[in-house]
């Protein structure tokens, strides 16, 4: 909510005058692109070159308009704080880390679809300890130590039984929609598609060229 009044979707975020210069973006495409794409009814996990540009040419639309301050990763925590920022694309994980200096700080997912995303372990091609690798993955992937994990990190967990471990440490991290979301809420995410080189190179130069331009 800002000035009280809520901004509840992207439409509202990309041209609501109230926050006009107060809006940040994220610098990560598919974050970026995939919330618009869903905001104009198409899935970011099957969506044509047309539907791209169309998505990108909203974005340049509301940035010519001047209703962005700018795209950023995560310091718009700071923006936020101060107030610089009225409204923004936000990670789930930094919010829950902000909420508790800033209780007043809101967070929504929008009722068109929010984009889910994944990091990943990996051990590299030919590695020298390659089973100690794996001992370490494996540990990580304990309930238990995924939820000592997940009581600093608030990121989504990816671990089953995570979350009955966490309510022993920690109930109000476990009980948190930011960070074990239910099963109701997740059937509204989206993934973005896997992309070929060519289209890697294609978007993100169209992307790049917003942030940039």
């Amino acid at each position: 909510m800002t000035g009280g009044k809520k901004i509840e979707t992207i439409d509202q975020l990309l041209t609501d005058p109230a926050i006009k210069g107060k809006v940040t973006l994220l610098t990560e495409m598919r974050d970026t692109v995939g919330l618009t794409l869903l905001s104009q009814g198409k899935d970011p996990a099957d969506f044509t070159d047309d539907d791209f540009n169309a998505a990108i040419a909203k974005l340049q639309k509301a940035k010519d308009a001047g209703q962005l301050k700018g795209f950023t990763g995560n310091e718009y925590a700071k923006g936020l704080a101060s107030g610089d920022i009225a409204a923004c694309m936000a990670w789930t994980g930094d919010v829950v880390q902000l909420q508790p200096d800033n209780p007043d700080l809101g967070y929504i997912l929008p009722d068109t679809g929010f984009m889910i995303w994944s990091d990943n372990f990996v051990i590299p091609n030919k590695a020298r300890h390659k089973t100690n690798a794996e001992k370490l993955i494996n540990y990580y992937y304990e309930p238990a130590t995924m939820a000592t994990v997940e009581d600093w990190v608030n990121y989504i967990s990816p671990v089953v039984g995570s979350k009955e471990a966490l309510l022993k440490q920690d109930p109000s991290v476990a009980k948190n929609q930011l960070i074990f979301p239910s099963a109701a809420t997740l059937k509204n995410s989206h993934v973005f598609k896997g992309l070929s080189a060519t289209q890697e190179t294609q978007y993100n130069q169209a992307f790049q060229n917003l942030v940039g331009g």
